[in-house]
């Protein structure tokens, strides 16, 4: 694959796993979104929906793995990609090297320095490594996740 038809497939995805965080974003949840790629195809998808199931463990890369497992009948997604509009918390970057994920790709950084996407990526803590390359549409998916948190700051306080 050339690097214009690689690009071109990475903002692809990206623009599914941003449909995904509009979907969140229309309930009211902090827009995030995934789907999981194997073999050209989106085999999972979510956005976050912490406020909706007040679960911890509600986030969507959580339900893009979830679903990809079921629908190919297995734990390990090896020959998987994940696209998330954020980089990935630990607990989904935990939940990425577990179902042994070939590649995160992700949208916008987390600004607070708190995801440790590489660290954890390299540390071949359940005897696997993931390939992550973040920024991928990573103006769009910034913009989404500031007008979110925008909003929120200005909504009014509720007495």
């Amino acid at each position: 694959m050339d690097d214009k038809t690689e690009q071109r497939t990475k903002e692809k995805f990206m623009r599914a796993a941003l449909a995904r965080a509009r979907k969140g974003l229309a309930r009211g949840e902090v827009p995030v979104g995934a789907v999981l790629v194997y073999e050209g195809r989106i085999v999972g998808s979510g956005y976050n929906r912490r406020t909706e199931t007040q679960m911890a463990s509600s986030h969507a890369e959580m339900y893009a793995i979830d679903r990809a497992c079921r629908k190919l009948h297995s734990w390990r997604l090896n020959d998987c990609d994940l696209y998330v509009t954020l980089e990935p918390c630990p607990m989904c970057m935990g939940a990425a090297l577990n179902a042994r994920v070939r590649k995160v790709y992700f949208g916008a950084y987390e600004q607070k320095g708190r995801s440790m996407t590489e660290e954890l990526a390299k540390s071949n803590l359940l005897n696997h490594t993931v390939e992550v390359e973040g920024g991928v549409l990573e103006e769009q998916c910034s913009q989404l996740l500031s007008g979110f948190f925008r909003a929120l700051r200005n909504r009014p306080q509720e007495e």
